[in-house]
């Protein structure tokens, strides 16, 4: 009897120690549960803010947007003696200045202004070849009035193509600017009724002096949009907007390509391994003129995003150097070659503004004149051009 009171007695305590026993897992259970999750918020938590940071490290200096600059460019058309005469909109009477007052600013990263001291400096005893046409010209001379803020070279070179070589003593620094629209091989000579374009040769005048350049910079041009009878082996393989000739007709994009191909494989398997870089397409910006047979760029002010779409010929062209440099720049990282791309197409797209347009000549519209010739192809100096040298430096020099 005893034995059932003490058991019946100790019934009670036993449920609730069961009851704690439930309860004090339960909690525990429950703290596990916040536990972890806690633990996954908070990795979470450090995941994102690290793959943010590391997005936030990503600088991509062909995609951005123009914002204003207050200050004006580092030279002047009265301060630079460089620039070419169809290039200096300025001095040739352009009435606006407001297309020198935007700064390009690249998404995910900053563009320090063109630090030419720096740029000397880290040049020295070295030599840096510009090959291409005249937007190529444009480009160096502009590069030269940057620099000309702190050195004037000497001009120690000059010829009929209008290649030159520019010497900086105090730096041992040469600038070799080299006239060749195609890279390839080229003949256009009076006596010609065609321009010859062969495909399979390179142009004698950058692969001459080619174990000099530490560095090269280098595109094609809208040379390959002329009329051109093409080679290969020394026969001919087609031409390029022809329709009188009974020829194969080779669309624009074709011969460009064998061009880069050619020239990579020369730089890829050479001995010499200079810092390449492979500037993007420069676009145009013609519009319809108020007059028959004119075109026009007179805009004052950028585009935004999304108000222009581009050529789609020079799209194509700029696909096909994306292409080509990919497929070099793998190769070269095998043989120990640096190979970047400069893309300028896009943010050069967005500047309608930054060409001479009619002020490519001295006063244009004086005595009247209204139907002149318009120049939307190259670019003013000092001018939206100067921002190529900017990326340039962000590239090559760390």
């Amino acid at each position: 009897m005893a034995d059932n009171i003490e058991v019946l007695a100790s019934a009670p305590l036993l449920l609730r120690e069961r009851r704690k026993s439930i309860s004090l897992m339960l909690v525990r259970f429950i703290g596990v549960v916040l536990l972890a999750v806690a633990t996954f918020y908070l990795f979470v938590g450090n995941f994102s803010s690290w793959t943010g940071s590391v997005k936030n490290e990503v600088c991509d200096l062909s995609v951005g947007k123009w914002i204003p600059k207050p200050e004006g460019p580092l030279y002047t058309n009265e301060t630079c003696d460089y620039m070419a005469s169809y290039t200096n909109c300025l001095k040739n009477g352009r009435p606006d200045s407001g297309f020198l007052h935007w700064k390009w600013q690249p998404n995910g990263c900053d563009l320090p202004p063109f630090d030419p001291l720096k740029f000397l400096n880290a040049m020295r005893n070295k030599s840096f070849a510009l090959i291409g046409d005249s937007v190529f010209r444009n480009h160096a001379r502009s590069l030269l009035c940057l620099l000309s803020v702190v050195a004037k070279p000497d001009e120690i070179y000059h010829d009929r193509t209008n290649s030159g070589i520019f010497y900086y003593s105090e730096y041992n620094f040469t600038i070799y600017d080299i006239w060749s629209p195609f890279l390839v091989s080229y003949k256009l000579e009076k006596n010609l009724p065609d321009l010859e374009l062969y495909l399979d040769v390179l142009d004698s005048q950058w692969t001459k002096n080619y174990d000099k350049y530490d560095y090269m910079l280098m595109s094609g041009s809208h040379w390959f949009y002329r009329r051109a009878i093409i080679y290969e082996n020394n026969k001919v393989i087609g031409c390029h907007y022809c329709p009188d000739l009974e020829l194969n007709n080779i669309a624009t994009d074709v011969p460009y390509r064998k061009a880069l191909e050619l020239t990579f494989k020369f730089i890829t398997t050479s001995e010499h391994k200079p810092f390449v870089v492979l500037r993007t397409w420069s676009p145009n910006h013609f519009e319809d003129g108020e007059f028959s047979g004119s075109r026009i760029c007179n805009k004052t002010e950028p585009f935004k995003e999304g108000e222009i779409n581009g050529d789609p010929a020079d799209l194509l062209m700029r696909s096909l150097e994306v292409e080509e440099f990919e497929k070099a720049a793998a190769i070269g990282e095998k043989n120990g070659l640096r190979i970047e791309l400069l893309d300028t197409y896009h943010l050069s797209l967005l500047r309608p503004d930054g060409h001479p347009g009619a002020y490519r000549n001295y006063h244009p519209f004086d005595g009247g004149k209204k139907n002149v010739e318009n120049d939307c192809i190259h670019w003013c100096v000092p001018g939206p051009i100067d921002t190529w040298s900017e990326l340039l430096m962000k590239i090559v020099i760390p």
